[in-house]
């Protein structure tokens, strides 16, 4: 069934500007037996060779079977396979025997396994016949036949075309083959088995694999919701993620400012299951109104479920809206002919806000001689909560120098405007708060000495 629900939620509808909220994803998974019942018949080899330990190893994979298709259905509490599922018990020797019909309860089903007893001969097509009697008519669920086997057909009709008709009928068949004393017929049991062998035949030598090679088998048939699930959550601009807490299952970081992942190895594998992941967010952009808080969100895992979240919106009151002041309107600037200089006058400029200035100083290591060098300088300011903010961007170019050597160069007064309205320290109380900003440099050449070369291949 993979994926049953996916959801997003906010612990509110509505914040005032720069406020907080907090956002929860959830999935469920449950195993595809949940949402697609399945009959299922155990055919049991009690022929002479099982006698001893090989029956008794039969006997707890058969169990732990029966327990794990009641675990996926939900039937641990009341002992009851659920969902519509059913299991069937046939054991055959010289003659096959339906030990049960198909039934729900576990601890029948698990009395009928403990009452086998070895003895006779080994006839499979009466043990094929037998289970798809009991898979008839079928019933609408799916229909599975586990076949268990320690040696080869010594008695009775040819098995496959008995086989061959289930499998034509839409019955699933898997084979389990222990190869004992007197052997196994490999080459049988993948022609009575569905397609691809490697896909429903398993063959061990030691009858103390028998159990974990039986709850495999109930593992695969049971299918896991969802296993190594990956979900990135990018959020949309007028927000920020302020903490996450622990998921529920699996682990989840930040990326970014805005995004973070989700991981999970496996949901839903042996019974439905949810899992959920709840992080805080901050309006910390130019937006008001009612608008959606994520950009988006992509999911993915091993199984290829197709999932969806929701697209919950907020409404964000920032009161009354203050439009930032428009671009500034430009002078206008002309040279005339040949011109090397030209005074001018600006006009006035009113200063629109407090501001602090930072002054950037920088070494350029072995700049060589007759190469530009383009710098940038890049400045954020660090918040409360240790998240990056946005502050400037200043390019320049470094002219060549004429040394004969390469050298160091320094380069003085990069010039930053830090308007104090800006400030995200986390405290309102005053103009000159401490504030923390990060400084990242580039540099390039831009001259190089690359030429094309008349070079015949």
């Amino acid at each position: 069934m993979g994926i049953t629900n996916s959801g997003k939620t906010l612990s509110t509808d509505r914040i005032d500007c720069g406020g907080t909220f907090q956002v929860e994803l959830s999935l469920t998974a449950a195993p595809d037996i949940v949402s697609n019942p399945t009959d299922i018949v155990l055919v049991l080899d009690r022929s002479g060779s099982m006698a001893g330990s090989a029956l008794q190893n039969l006997k707890l994979g058969a169990k732990t079977f029966i327990d794990i298709i009641a675990d996926a259905t939900g039937g641990t509490q009341d002992g009851q396979i659920g969902f519509g599922s059913r299991i069937g018990i046939v054991s055959f020797a010289s003659t096959a025997t339906k030990d049960t019909e198909l039934i729900t309860s576990v601890a029948d089903l698990k009395s009928a396994v403990d009452a086998l007893s070895a003895n006779g001969q080994t006839n499979h097509a009466d043990a094929f016949t037998k289970a798809v009697e009991l898979l008839t008519p079928p019933s609408g669920n799916a229909r599975v036949i586990v076949l268990f086997t320690d040696g080869e057909t010594t008695t009775g009709a040819n098995p496959s075309p008995v086989a061959a008709a289930a499998r034509a009928s839409g019955i699933v068949i898997y084979a389990i083959g222990l190869s004992g004393e007197n052997g196994v017929d490999v080459a049988a049991l993948e022609d009575w088995a569905s397609k691809p062998p490697s896909a429903f035949v398993a063959i061990t030598p030691d009858a103390g694999e028998l159990e974990e090679l039986f709850a495999e088998l109930a593992r695969n048939i049971t299918k896991p919701g969802a296993t190594d699930i990956r979900i990135d959550e990018v959020l949309n601009d007028c927000f920020e993620i302020v903490s996450l807490t622990a998921p529920t299952k699996g682990t989840a970081s930040m990326t970014g400012v805005r995004s973070l992942r989700w991981e999970i190895d496996e949901l839903g594998v042996n019974a439905s299951e949810g899992a959920s992941l709840t992080f805080t967010v901050r309006h910390s952009g130019a937006c008001s109104g009612t608008v959606e808080v994520n950009a988006d969100v992509t999911y993915s895992d091993q199984q290829g479920n197709q999932v969806t979240f929701p697209s919950p919106e907020i409404t964000v009151d920032c009161g009354t809206v203050v439009m930032p002041e428009p671009c500034p309107t430009p002078i206008e600037i002309a040279f005339d002919g040949c011109e090397d200089a030209i005074e001018f006058d600006a006009g006035a400029l009113a200063m629109q806000s407090l501001g602090r200035i930072l002054q950037l100083s920088v070494t350029l290591q072995n700049v060589c001689p007759k190469r530009r060098v383009a710098l940038a300088a890049i400045i954020t300011e660090l918040d409360e909560h240790g998240i990056e903010h946005q502050r400037g961007l200043k390019t320049v170019t470094i002219p060549a120098h004429d040394h004969p050597t390469c050298r160091d160069v320094l380069v003085r007064c990069l010039k930053f405007v830090l308007p104090e309205d800006l400030d995200v320290s986390g405290r309102d109380d005053a103009i000159c708060n401490d504030r923390k900003f990060k400084a990242r440099l580039i540099a390039h050449y831009i001259d190089n000495d690359f030429a094309c070369c008349d070079i015949v291949l």
